[in-house]
């Protein structure tokens, strides 16, 4: 993927299943959501497998190890070990031991991810500042980690210990709604301490990082619902992105995306693996997609769209029309009514 501004989503002829070898699948809004899987998840990714590509799931939840998500996934009927599995729990893991030596101490804030990944890489996980750590590592630990861990960080990384976090997302998806995240968490640590972490989850390159060298991906396809983490991290590592509308992402946050938030394709569900994509093309000074074209009047002030066909053609048209008209910038027009007419 070039790294120049992206003003329009790509078309491609051949479906993105055989276009890419691997799909650097998200979890939460795209392959599940509050435990079950999404709507047309499981045979679209077993069609995807049939077919050549390989399939690896990428979480910024650091809080289950890649057996329990594995497991999790089979039981929703989605072939999967646990070397597809690869967490920001691996990925600071490896931040980690880069910079201490083997077999040193570190303290755990967090769950049984974190745990498994750090004695992977040859490290001990401790509980207490006091047991002397050289370092303090900091992920998703669950609704029921005890105040008293925030603490035990703060005490260790007030006399100068490093301090790594999995990952800063501020929220997570529950059954029940969105409930505060790791990135929360951090932020406890932060206002007590005053300190910095380094941070390895997406979008960020140690997540990347981890990703490829477990993959070993030559033609990666990231795939995600969040443009702030799946897209910008796909951006960060200079490889292409499909955004799947079944999370986080709506249209009016789409239109309104900065450059390194901007996917290179943009489809409903994960059916979008199984074919090509189309092609936007320029018409005067508007933008077509099937039987859509869309305009940015920065005079009205708006985004237009006229025509019919398949909704999810007149947003891609959208995109190019906002996304042209803000260049490296935002797009301020309003689009509410062109996506009250596309049903979005």
């Amino acid at each position: 993927m070039s790294q120049g501004v992206r003003t329009s989503p790509e078309g491609s002829g051949r479906a993105l299943s055989e276009a890419y070898d691997t799909a650097l699948l998200d979890l939460d809004g795209v392959v599940y959501a509050g435990g079950e899987a999404i709507a047309h998840a499981v045979g679209s990714l077993a069609t995807a497998r049939t077919g050549g590509m390989r399939l690896a799931y990428v979480t910024n939840n650091a809080l289950r190890t890649p057996e329990a998500v594995a497991a999790h996934l089979t039981e929703l009927g989605i072939r999967a070990e646990a070397s597809d599995i690869v967490t920001s729990a691996q990925a600071v893991a490896r931040l980690i031991a880069d910079q201490v030596p083997r077999g040193a101490r570190v303290l755990v804030i967090g769950g049984e991810g974190l745990r498994v990944a750090l004695r992977e890489r040859g490290l001990e996980p401790v509980e207490s500042a006091e047991d002397e750590p050289v370092a303090v590592v900091q992920g998703y630990g669950g609704p029921e980690l005890p105040w008293g861990r925030f603490a035990e960080a703060s005490y260790a990384i007030a006399r100068g210990l490093p301090w790594f976090a999995s990952n800063t997302d501020l929220t997570i998806p529950s059954a029940r709604g969105i409930a505060p995240g790791n990135g929360a968490a951090v932020e406890v640590v932060r206002i007590a301490t005053g300190a910095e972490p380094q941070v390895a989850g997406k979008p960020l390159p140690p997540m990347h990082r981890e990703t490829i060298l477990r993959t070993g991906a030559e033609r990666p396809l990231v795939v995600g619902d969040r443009l702030d983490t799946d897209i910008e991290g796909a951006f960060n590592g200079g490889v292409d992105s499909l955004l799947v509308l079944t999370g986080v992402t709506d249209g009016a946050l789409l239109l309104a995306a900065p450059p390194r938030h901007r996917p290179t394709y943009v489809d409903a569900d994960l059916r979008g693996l199984l074919t090509g994509q189309p092609e936007i093309t320029r018409e005067g000074e508007g933008f077509r997609c099937g039987g859509w074209t869309a305009t940015a009047s920065a005079d009205a002030g708006r985004l237009e769209v006229t025509g019919d066909g398949e909704a999810l053609d007149g947003l891609r048209a959208l995109c190019a029309a906002a996304w042209t008209a803000a260049g490296e910038g935002v797009c301020e027009l309003d689009g509410e009514k062109a996506l009250a007419r596309l049903g979005l």
